[in-house]
C-alpha cells in the first residue's frame, strides 16, 4: 500500500529509489450527522490523517525525496509551518538524506518535535510566515543554497517541486476508485497545493480514459484570506476545474 500503486501516473521513479512508509489508500468514510443535517446523503470524508506522520503531505514527500534518490541528491532544503516539515523528516530519515528545514515562526511545538524526532535540523527564522519582506529574503536564501551540488529545494508547491507534488494527484487515483461518480471534492487550502494536485489528478484520469469528465474542485479557505484565489488569477498553478471558496462567497477562477 502506498502512492507508487500508481507509478506510472506520476514522476518516473526507478523501483530501486522508491522510498515509501506506506502512504496513501487512505479511508472514504460517509458522514453521518454533517452530510443528513445539510441534506447530503453522499457527503464523504477522505482521511489524510491515517498518512503516517499525519497528514497529506506524506504522499508529496514519498515522491519528492524518491526523485532526489533518483537524482543522486544528498541534502534537502525546505520550509515549513509544521506538516511539510513532519513529512519530509521522516521520508528523508528512510532514505538516508539529511534534512534542513527553515521553520516559519509560528510554528507549532508539537510539529517542530516531530521533526526532531526523525532528526532534521530545525531553523526557526524570526518573522518568517509573518512578514513578506522576510519571507521573500528566507526563500531567496533557500534557493541559494539548494543551487549547491547535490542539494534540493523541497517546497510543497508547484513552483517549486513539481515532482514531488505528482504524489498529491494520488488522492484523485484514490477517490476515482473508491466513490464512483464524484461531483465535487472540497480541499482545505494554506497554499493551494492540495487543491491544485487534485485538479490534476482528475485531469490525468481524464486523459487516461478512467473519467469521462472531472469533478469541480473546491479550494476553500478561511474568509478574508484571498491567498489562493488570487495566485489562480495571477497565473500560479492554474487548473481549469478549481474554484476557491471562502466560508460565505466563492471566486469561479477560468
Amino acid at each position: 500500500m502506498s502512492v507508487w500503486k500508481y507509478a506510472d501516473w506520476i514522476t518516473p521513479i526507478d523501483s530501486a529509489n522508491r522510498v515509501t512508509l506506506g502512504e496513501g489508500q487512505t479511508p472514504l468514510v460517509r458522514s453521518r450527522r454533517i452530510g443528513p443535517e445539510a441534506g447530503l446523503d453522499q457527503l464523504f470524508f477522505k482521511l489524510e490523517s491515517t498518512n503516517p506522520t499525519g497528514s497529506f503531505k506524506d504522499r508529496f514527500a514519498a515522491v519528492g525525496i524518491s526523485h532526489m534518490l533518483q537524482t543522486g541528491r544528498t541534502e534537502c532544503i525546505a520550509t515549513s509551518s509544521g506538516n511539510t516539515g513532519a513529512a519530509l523528516a521522516a521520508y528523508t530519515a528512510v532514505a538516508g538524506i539529511r534534512c534542513r528545514i527553515a521553520i516559519v515562526e509560528p510554528a507549532p511545538l508539537g510539529k517542530l518535535s516531530q521533526m526532531m524526532a526523525y532528526g532534521a535540523d530545525i531553523f526557526k527564522v524570526k518573522s518568517f510566515g509573518l512578514d513578506p519582506e522576510v519571507d521573500r529574503g528566507t526563500f531567496l536564501t533557500l534557493k541559494k543554497i539548494a543551487q549547491q551540488p547535490g542539494h534540493a529545494l523541497q517546497v510543497s508547491g508547484y513552483v517549486f517541486s513539481p515532482e514531488g507534488m505528482c504524489g498529491v494527484e494520488t488522492l484523485s487515483f484514490e477517490l476515482g476508485e473508491q466513490l464512483e461518480g464524484v461531483r465535487h471534492v472540497f480541499c482545505p487550502a494554506g497554499g493551494g497545493g492540495m487543491c491544485v494536485g487534485v485538479a490534476r489528478g482528475f485531469g490525468t484520469l481524464v486523459r487516461e480514459g478512467q473519467l469521462a469528465a472531472s469533478p469541480a474542485v473546491h479550494c476553500v479557505q478561511p474568509e478574508g484570506n484571498d491567498t489562493i484565489s488570487s495566485r489562480l488569477r495571477d497565473g500560479y498553478d492554474r487548473a481549469k476545474n478549481v474554484e476557491c471558496t471562502s466560508h460565505i462567497s466563492g471566486l469561479q477562477v477560468s
